[in-house]
């Protein structure tokens, strides 16, 4: 790709010095010189089936004088075989990196321990800190990696199986940029992850998670996806075909959730160190009843999935009485329903730390008014949720703006604006001020519309603002997309 790019760019420098000024017409007619025609699904279909790895090599490429050089063929791959399936499948990911973009040969070496690793020479040794004594001790949390090079050994440490999965990653992406095996040969750094979870959705199709798309989503720095909207992962469609409410009406259009196929992807993910959270699908009623019905479903579904990492509990397919977002009711109404809501949180927090205090319970109140006049009552919600829940905060709906001369807000999800919202900025410091941790749906990568065929808008440095302002709030956790999904 970056040959490709450069082909474009000094096309167009060729053309520029013979026009004064470059017309879209000839800006169009070179780049289709340059790039081949796509058909329809094209990429689709490379999403789907191709593989990860391409020819990334460039035959003229020169190692200066402070890197060193993997060998087309000597070195060993070696990694402890009594670690998980996270680690094995990145092992093997990384051999055929080397083989088919690099051009290297390595052997994979399986060892019951990597007991004295600092005398082994002519090899690539990838473990975590527990596998590697005396290495990444300044490794601090799940995802953080360190990596070492000297002419005779790379080393990856994780500070779990993950961690080590995405050093090797890295150095993917470090030779991939370099388009040579060569690394720094005084390479020592570490790697913090930013966030707890990076969640993304499928852009292919509802339940649609190829085995190549979750290689890619990981390769990408994500570790979640969130699978399906609008369903329970055990198929129970009460709500939907019971309840007469508005939104109830468009459950029952979504389709049937095959739970076997959620077991699948479950499975599946896992080999990538993908987490998978799903959503709650729940009208609470407030009666005891209905209380008892929740509490039978969320048990239901934590025993069939014992191993999906928490449940995103949005206001579309989770929520009190009678669905809306509350745009006119009075402060008394507003109030009521968040207690009410925030109660049916506390009941799936419940059940699920019951079971396994690690599932992550995030609630969502996407739908109530977030017009920046509203702080008081968002806020409200953010003191209503249930002590060990976290907070999924809609990142940038109801910023204001003024745009030469004219005042608005957002009405929707949107890239014009950095974020995040005078609601947002209100929640977290509320949230903040509980102890809670802070998630966020922070569409960093799409162009702010939700319908997949919304065309490929690329603003990278907005992208880049919206970033940097979530890490300048402490944003927890992402979910990085919502129906647009990964692309």
């Amino acid at each position: 790709m970056k040959c490709l790019l450069l082909s474009v760019c000094l096309a167009l420098h060729a053309l520029a010095s013979t026009e004064a000024d470059i017309t879209t017409q000839a800006f169009s007619k070179e780049v289709g010189r340059v790039l081949s025609p796509e058909q329809p699904y094209d990429f689709h279909r490379r999403l789907a089936e191709d593989r990860v790895h391409v020819t990334r090599r460039a035959p003229d490429a020169k190692p200066s004088a402070d890197e060193m050089t993997l060998p087309d063929q000597g070195w060993k791959l070696v990694w402890n075989s009594n670690g998980g399936i996270v680690i094995k499948n990145a092992v093997l990911d990384f051999q055929d990196y080397l083989k088919t973009s690099m051009g290297v040969l390595v052997d994979v070496e399986g060892r019951d321990s990597l007991q004295g690793w600092q005398d082994l020479t002519r090899c690539i040794v990838v473990g975590t800190r527990e596998q590697l004594p005396g290495c990444g001790k300044a490794l601090k949390g799940p995802k953080d990696y360190q990596l070492i090079a000297t002419p005779e050994r790379v080393t990856v440490c994780g500070y779990d199986e993950r961690g080590a999965m995405f050093g090797l990653y890295n150095i993917e992406a470090r030779m991939n940029l370099r388009e040579a095996p060569f690394l720094p040969s005084n390479l020592d750094t570490v790697r913090r992850s930013l966030y707890d979870t990076r969640m993304v959705q499928s852009w292919m199709g509802w339940m649609d998670f190829p085995d190549a798309l979750l290689s890619r989503m990981a390769h990408d720095g994500f570790d979640a996806i969130f699978a399906s909207t609008m369903a329970n992962p055990n198929g129970d469609r009460i709500t939907a075909e019971t309840s007469t409410d508005f939104y109830a009406r468009i459950l029952l259009r979504i389709r049937h959730q095959n739970p076997a196929r959620m077991r699948d992807l479950i499975n599946r993910a896992a080999k990538y160190g993908i987490k998978v959270y799903t959503p709650i699908i729940y009208q609470y009623m407030g009666t005891p009843e209905s209380e008892e019905g929740l509490r039978k479903l969320v048990r239901d579904i934590v025993r069939e999935f014992p191993d999906i990492q928490g449940y995103v509990l949005l206001t579309e397919g989770f929520w009190y009485k009678k669905w809306g977002g509350g745009h006119g009711a009075s402060a008394e109404y507003m109030k009521d329903w968040a207690q009410n809501w925030s109660r049916a949180v506390a009941i799936v927090a419940e059940e699920c730390h019951r079971v396994n205090p690690a599932i992550e319970i995030l609630p969502w109140e996407y739908n109530i008014d977030f017009r920046p006049q509203n702080v008081d009552m968002k806020r409200y919600f953010i003191q209503q949720l249930p002590e060990g829940t976290i907070p999924l905060l809609t990142w940038e709906n109801g910023k204001s703006f003024e745009i030469d001369g004219f005042s608005g807000h957002l009405r929707d999800y949107a890239i014009s604006q950095i974020g995040p919202a005078e609601v947002t900025q209100a929640q977290i410091k509320e949230a903040r001020q509980r102890g809670m941790k802070v998630y966020t749906n922070g569409d960093t990568f799409v162009c702010g519309a939700q319908l997949q065929t919304v065309p490929y808008h690329p603003f990278p440095y907005q992208w880049y603002g919206r970033y940097q302002a979530m890490e300048s709030y402490g944003v927890n956790g992402t979910m990085e997309s919502w129906t647009t999904g990964y692309s």
